[in-house]
């Protein structure tokens, strides 16, 4: 038997324990805790998908401007808004 339990730390409590002891009453148990991965991570866990994302962000355009001409275009935004 195999049971996944998806929680925040914050609801780990002795009921929960109780609850995983009654379900596997008289068996030997394997508790791993680990996190669950994040998009980026997934996406990039295959090497296939990992290859396209790294392609696809060096394909795109680069820009390049000093700190002051970034504070202007800043400027500009905000003043849009």
């Amino acid at each position: 038997m195999e049971a996944i339990f998806k929680i925040k730390p914050t609801e780990f409590n002795e009921n929960l324990l109780l609850q995983i002891k009654k379900m596997f009453e008289g068996k030997k148990v394997v508790i791993t805790i680990s996190t669950e991965m994040d998009e980026t991570g997934y996406l990039s866990a295959n090497p296939a998908n990992k290859k396209h994302i790294v392609e696809s962000m060096a394909s795109e355009p680069t820009v390049s401007f000093s700190a002051e001409e970034f504070e202007k275009h800043v400027d500009i935004l905000l003043k849009q808004s």
